[in-house]
């Protein structure tokens, strides 16, 4: 913290916190709130002592727990310099414009704070320029987005997109006015000194408490992996909130890729760099239509695939795809940056904006050898097929050796040639402090002593989430993550389950593998939803159940109430609309039908809904090349790839779509699961185990009950859990 004094100065930090989250204590006083929950001070206790023993911490909270103030009072009182790194930038907002300033003033801590996001969230006044003079302006669309943001960027202090009200997050304009790490300017660009991503940055380094998100975590470790000087400035404390997302954010992030999306990106960058900067010099045309055409041919080369396809590719080629136009394809592709690279390194010398051109198509040559020889076996490759986009990507099964290493500073076991992993680094933000000694006894040749240094002091680091595993070890988070050896607690919710919801699983349903199954869950949700008059989301393990139902629903209910799919309008948008459901009639209700990433991060609580319906056990789709790749590990070391991943995975998702349902201690509502495994199967009583401790609905009698009882009661005006 700053050197001003602290209120709290001189009180040991575990009286300080226990003081705080006592019935009486000051966070009762500072917020109406605040109620004495004893999981939330559990939880609160254990964060301190891993702040003063610096012994890595994963605690599961259940909803309701209370955990950001479980993490935050702790750290805030600690004194200690600290990181929160969040999944998602609506959660980083709420940290940073809401909970941590609310506490900083009632305890009067004389705390600075930071927010720092990606690259993308941030106008780049370089790249607003350019875009002014860009071919893919001409549409009106496109230019009254443009008028907008230029408005804008004359008022904003921060640059921060997210503040620019309207703006879709998946509007066009945002990559014509964001930077890359690949097209940014660095202190060459004539905009450095008032650049928004350099100010938050600046702003980070010279903060107390530093609030960031899990990608740009792991895009700033990847960096630091290739030699590059670190973004994030180096802390005493780092917590990682909703911390499920660990493992799958830092693969994408640890792997490499290339796709025909940033080909195409290049193609226009040199074409409009060129024609703008160095018109005649070179034949910036033929570069371009070079690029393109690679890419198209990529594309080409795999022929007709599944929506989303993601394909196997173990040898010189992705499975079911010749193997001969592939070669020819990626040829191409190598040429095409070939071309590109020599052209531009002709006129590098005459603007900026050429020499990260040049480094770009040179990272994608590399990038395109890479992957024209065969995989590493300690990676898992494939290649991802859209409609007209390819990505070719390669990523490690899991983070658990970079964790080990870089934020735990464990030497791989049995490894004398490597180097000290932060060699070429230098001052690593992660890498704990003993990290020095341990690259002096490797420097010196002495292996045995590099291996005895210990972990003394370092970087405390605690994970956190409602859902982190189904077993007292908490497997399903730790092993993926290298984290076997931290501390663990689990508090459960307060929530009273038993009282507040209901399980059904109608055993009348087709089997999960029938084509009528999606058709008879819509008929379910449609049955319960007009008893409830909406409030209703539907939560669906695949993109085709997502279109059968939203189609049933439609046809069932579209004169009724308002059914809302998955992809018609922006996430934020389709929630906003269901929470505000029927208006007191005002409008109609609603009913949302939802995939993947609607299954955690959905907070709707009282009566906006009351009725979850998940169409079937959330298994980990067997044919992705990832998931296949963690089995066959699994196998190999002797273990079930069914037991010890694929059930733990679908336990885990499940429970997550499940926690949509109650969010407060007076929401009630029925979770409604239509696969029979459930109740037929021999593991459906382990996934039974994994959900909240939920009564459970007999029959169809039992669930028209329960449907006819949430229309009778209110369960409005909830209080806030903190």
């Amino acid at each position: 913290m700053t050197t001003e004094s602290s209120p709290f100065d001189g009180i040991p930090l575990e009286q300080a916190v226990a003081d705080a989250f006592a019935a009486d204590g000051w966070l009762a006083h500072a917020t109406q709130q605040f109620h004495e929950r004893s999981g939330q001070q559990a939880m609160a206790r254990a964060v301190a002592r891993a702040i003063l023993s610096r012994r890595p911490l994963v605690v599961e909270a259940g909803t309701g727990v209370g955990k950001t103030f479980s993490y935050l009072v702790p750290t805030l009182l600690s004194g200690e310099r600290a990181l929160i790194s969040t999944a998602t930038k609506t959660l980083q907002d709420q940290l940073y414009g809401r909970d941590i300033p609310m506490l900083v003033e009632a305890m009067g801590l004389p705390a600075r704070l930071a927010l720092l996001k990606g690259r993308a969230s941030y106008l780049c006044l370089h790249r607003m320029e350019l875009a002014r003079h860009d071919d893919a302006l001409q549409d009106a669309f496109m230019q009254r987005a443009l008028a907008r943001v230029e408005r804008w960027s004359h008022s904003t202090r921060r640059g921060d997109l997210a503040e620019l009200e309207g703006l879709d997050e998946r509007s066009p304009i945002i990559p014509l006015v964001t930077s890359t790490r690949e097209n940014c300017l660095g202190s060459d660009c004539e905009h450095y000194k008032a650049c928004h991503v350099n100010l938050a940055r600046r702003e980070a380094m010279a903060a107390d408490v530093v609030v960031i998100n899990h990608h740009l975590f792991f895009a700033d470790l990847a960096v630091r992996e290739s030699g590059v000087a670190e973004l994030l400035p180096s802390v005493s404390v780092a917590v990682f909130d909703e911390a499920h997302q660990l493992n799958e954010t830092g693969v994408q992030f640890l792997g490499r890729q290339l796709g025909s999306r940033q080909l195409l990106d290049l193609a226009h960058d040199v074409l409009a760099a060129g024609l703008q900067r160095a018109r005649g010099l070179v034949d910036w045309q033929l570069m371009a239509a070079s690029l393109d055409r690679a890419a198209r041919e990529l594309r080409l080369a795999v022929g007709r695939q599944y929506p989303d396809a993601k394909l196997r590719w173990q040898g010189t080629s992705p499975d079911d795809v010749d193997a001969q136009a592939w070669e020819t394809a990626l040829a191409a592709v190598h040429a095409a940056c070939g071309l590109a690279e020599e052209g531009l390194a002709t006129v590098e010398e005459m603007a900026p904006d050429f020499v990260k051109l040049l480094e770009r198509a040179q990272q994608m040559t590399a990038h395109c050898e890479h992957f024209m020889g065969l995989p590493s076996p300690e990676y898992v490759r494939w290649v991802e097929v859209g409609s007209q986009q390819i990505r070719l990507k390669e990523a490690p099964l899991d983070i658990a050796e970079t964790v080990k290493r870089r934020m735990l500073g464990v030497q791989p076991a049995g490894d004398a040639s490597a180097a000290p992993a932060n060699d070429a680094v230098g001052d690593d933000d992660f890498d704990p402090p003993w990290q020095d000694e341990a690259e002096s006894a490797w420097l010196a040749g002495d292996r045995q002593a590099a291996e005895g240094v210990q972990p003394h002091v370092q970087c405390a680091l605690i994970f956190t989430s409602a859902t982190l595993g189904a077993d007292a070890r908490l497997s399903w988070f730790t092993e993926p993550c290298g984290l076997q050896d931290a501390d663990i607690l689990q508090v459960e919710s307060p929530f009273d389950y038993a009282r507040q919801a209901a399980l059904y699983v109608p055993r009348h349903l087709p089997r999960p593998q029938d084509p009528s199954h999606s058709a008879a869950i819509a008929h379910v949700a449609a049955e319960g939803a007009r008893r409830l008059q909406g409030r209703t989301l539907v939560l669906t393990t695949t993109l085709r159940a997502l279109r059968t139902i939203g189609d049933v629903l439609a046809q069932a209910l579209g004169e009724q109430l308002e059914v809302l799919v998955q992809g018609q309008a922006s996430k934020r948008s389709l929630i906003e609309r269901f929470r505000q459901g029927d208006q007191d009639g005002q409008q109609r209700g609603c009913v949302l039908v939802a995939s993947t990433s609607f299954w955690e991060g959905v907070d709707v609580p009282g009566d906006a809904l009351q009725l979850v319906v998940i169409d079937k056990l959330p298994f980990p789709p067997p044919n992705d090349p990832l998931v296949e790749a963690r089995s066959k590990r699994l196998e190999a070391q002797g273990r079930s790839s069914f037991a010890d991943y694929s059930l733990p995975e679908a336990a885990v998702a499940l429970k997550q779509g499940a926690g949509r349902l109650i969010r407060r201690e007076t929401d009630r509502g029925i979770l409604v699961i239509g696969d029979t495994r459930l109740v037929n199967m021999g593991y459906g009583r382990r996934l039974l185990a994994s959900l909240p401790p939920m009564r459970v609905l007999g029959g169809p009698a039992d669930y028209q009950a329960a449907l006819e009882a949430l229309t009778r009661a209110s369960t409005t005006d909830c209080p806030d859990p903190g």
